[in-house]
């Protein structure tokens, strides 16, 4: 009967063991993905209203840190599959959900998760600028602070202009933050609710066309801050406009009918899409 093999008596008679074979080096692009934090995972997620299914099996990784666009035509899923990644969609009293989303790795819908806790670390930026009518510039900043019960002045003050800093809006207010949040531009309304969102310090915001109703002007000051926020937040936009897509984000969805068809970076999106259904919709066959 043949002996086990023995580590012993591989070194007595002074032989070595075989070496594993080495691991085949990774790529640059896959050691790169493989090291980056992901802010979203989203394992299987489907989403009714009522017995209406909107969204259909998607599963997405969604990097920390980045921009990733969602687009595709209307109706196709993308607005509902964002406000799931802050339960926004639970203000809706038809709406529910199967599958899973971890947040960094916590269950979003978990036991003992408050939706409120995950709104404020989720904010989200809407298609039309909402500033609160009956509040002052400052006022509107600084809302979601204060009703969490903060009201050390100098902190506020520090928060607001960091704030508005931060939403490239401080020098085109500082003078006169005692104005309704109303007075201002369609372009400044929309980076006020930036501003709004970044003072309560979420890990993510989640913008919802942010830029459809803003001029061309104002849409590329509003691109410009969210490749500057990049470098701290992760940023998710849905987006009808493709060149859009193309120019803020890192990677690109693209959903038709419920149904994410295909993941990628973006520049393959645009430039390589590996499914027909993509290639048309960005070539501009349908949409």
């Amino acid at each position: 009967m043949t002996k086990p093999f023995s580590m012993s008596e591989t070194a007595q008679s002074g032989t070595q063991p075989p070496a594993a074979p080495a691991a085949a080096p990774q790529s640059p692009a896959k050691a790169e993905e493989a090291k980056q934090e992901i802010a979203f995972d989203i394992q299987d997620l489907c989403v009714f209203y009522g017995a209406h299914q909107v969204v259909k099996n998607v599963f997405m990784t969604i990097p920390a840190k980045s921009v990733t666009a969602i687009i595709g035509p209307s109706g196709c899923g993308k607005s509902t599959a964002l406000r799931t990644l802050n339960r926004m969609h639970e203000l809706t009293p038809s709406a529910r959900h199967t599958g899973k989303i971890l947040l960094k790795g916590e269950n979003l819908y978990g036991p003992g998760m408050d939706a409120t806790i995950v709104r404020r670390r989720v904010g989200m930026i809407f298609q039309k600028s909402n500033p609160f009518p009956t509040m002052t510039i400052a006022e509107n900043v600084l809302v979601g602070l204060r009703l969490n019960g903060i009201r050390d002045k100098a902190f506020l003050a520090r928060r607001l202009e960091e704030s508005l800093r931060m939403a490239a809006l401080w020098d085109e207010v500082k003078d006169f933050l005692h104005k309704p949040g109303t007075s201002l531009s369609g372009g400044q309304q929309q980076r006020l609710c930036i501003a709004r969102a970044i003072a309560n310090r979420p890990e993510i915001l989640l913008m919802d066309e942010p830029c459809s109703a803003l001029d061309p002007i104002a849409t590329a000051k509003v691109e410009e801050l969210i490749h500057a926020l990049k470098s701290q937040y992760t940023v998710v936009i849905v987006t009808h406009n493709m060149q859009q897509a193309a120019r803020v984000s890192e990677k690109t969805a693209f959903f038709y009918m419920g149904n994410l068809i295909e993941y990628a970076p973006t520049e393959q999106i645009f430039m390589n899409p590996k499914n027909p259904q993509t290639e048309a919709y960005v070539s501009g066959r349908f949409g």
